[in-house]
């Protein structure tokens, strides 16, 4: 592997070999995984890491255990669908709706762990991968990171590194890479990709048309829906302390929501891997603008998003609640609707914003899909921050 993406990479399976056995000197890491039942002690998942060759026997043994852990604590019901389109052989660019920091990508490993399919790769930013033991796991699990800060130019060269790594890993080793539509999750229940993010991807080659260019990759949209969103109380307080100016976020705040992420309840997920856009690519006018292009390209990553969106009673609770009406009563019961709304006003109450506001943003979250699946009136506020 070329020198040239040494800062962003994972580690190759040497260093790995290395690092792991670092990880498990480490105090922290040791104790955070005695409190655990993994079913395996720490000696002896110790002396059987020692015996791994490749990333993936690593990664179904720790991080594979552990998400079973974690799945069995926080979900009623994980359903998945989607595996019949792709071919396994091939390397896909795998582009998701962003709930969660860490879960969404994670339900895509584990639906391959349990098929014996090879892993992906995983971008995360460098804002969550804060201590050395942090970024030694995420690159011990494929992870390979997306520089978020610096100036204009330094964003453009960061932006352009990333796009080089992306099309080596796919090209050059045949693996598979998963990122999110945006930067950042999704707070208010809008799914919707970052035209930024399509450009980052053509960066590599500004000599080829851009949809020559996506075509190669195979983009392959990704849908996770969560019952209950984990972190939909911290949404909803950064959405209403962002009204008057940007949201400011406190140390330490990115690692609670990570932690929030994992091991907070989820209910029912449904997690589906659509099908590639190939050929939707070639329906898209040559005679356009590039930025035109890459917007449509948007477009219909997010239409195979919404169609995907598995929506559940929240979801039609809170679009009813909010738009004062029983259009979608059929697909929830009574004792449903009064539980949900018993959770949304206990999820209300914070310390710094007014309970009446907090309820608002959380039936938004909740209702947006709703929306966006059947294509109802909506607004939302364009970010192209890549």
């Amino acid at each position: 592997m070329t020198h040239k993406f040494d800062e962003i990479r994972h580690f190759n399976l040497r260093e790995a070999i290395l690092v792991r056995r670092e990880i498990f000197a480490d105090e922290t890491f040791i104790h955070a995984l005695e409190k655990l039942d993994l079913g395996v002690t720490v000696d002896d998942l110790k002396e059987e890491c020692k015996t791994y060759e490749s990333h993936y026997a690593f990664q179904k043994a720790v991080p594979g255990r552990f998400l079973k852990y974690v799945n069995h604590l926080t979900a009623s019901k994980i359903t998945y669908s989607g595996l019949e389109n792709i071919d396994r052989s091939k390397a896909y660019l795998y582009i998701a709706n962003h709930r969660d920091i860490i879960m969404d990508s994670a339900y895509l490993q584990v639906y391959f762990f349990e098929n014996n399919v090879n892993t992906s790769k995983i971008a995360i930013g460098d804002n969550l991968v804060t201590t050395p033991l942090l970024l030694n796991i995420a690159k011990l699990n494929k992870m390979f990171i997306v520089k978020r800060g610096g100036g204009i130019r330094e964003k453009l060269l960061n932006s352009k590194l990333l796009s080089e790594y992306i099309h080596y890993s796919m090209f050059d080793e045949n693996e598979s890479v998963w990122i999110a539509q945006r930067n950042g999750r999704t707070k208010d229940g809008l799914d919707k990709t970052q035209q930024g993010l399509i450009k980052m991807l053509t960066f590599y080659d500004e000599s080829r048309d851009v949809i020559d260019i996506l075509k190669e990759m195979h983009i392959t949209p990704l849908t996770v829906s969560y019952e209950y969103e984990p972190c939909d109380q911290l949404k909803a307080r950064e959405l209403a302390l962002s009204e008057n100016g940007k949201y400011i976020k406190q140390p330490g705040e990115d690692f609670n929501s990570v932690k929030q992420g994992i091991f907070g309840w989820k209910g029912e997920v449904n997690f589906v891997i659509g099908k590639p856009i190939d050929d939707q690519l070639d329906t898209i006018y040559s005679d356009l603008r590039k930025n035109d292009k890459l917007s449509e390209v948007a477009k219909i990553i997010d239409q195979q998003i919404y169609h995907n969106y598995h929506l559940f009673s929240t979801n039609y609770i809170a679009y009813d609640y909010l738009e004062q009406c029983q259009e979608f009563a059929e697909h929830y019961t009574p004792k449903q609707r009064d539980e949900f709304l018993q959770y949304i006003d206990k999820q209300s109450i914070v310390n710094d914003v007014e309970a009446g506001k907090m309820k608002n943003y959380l039936l938004q979250i909740y209702a947006n899909p709703v929306k966006t699946h059947y294509g109802k009136t909506l607004t939302h506020k364009e970010d192209n921050d890549w």
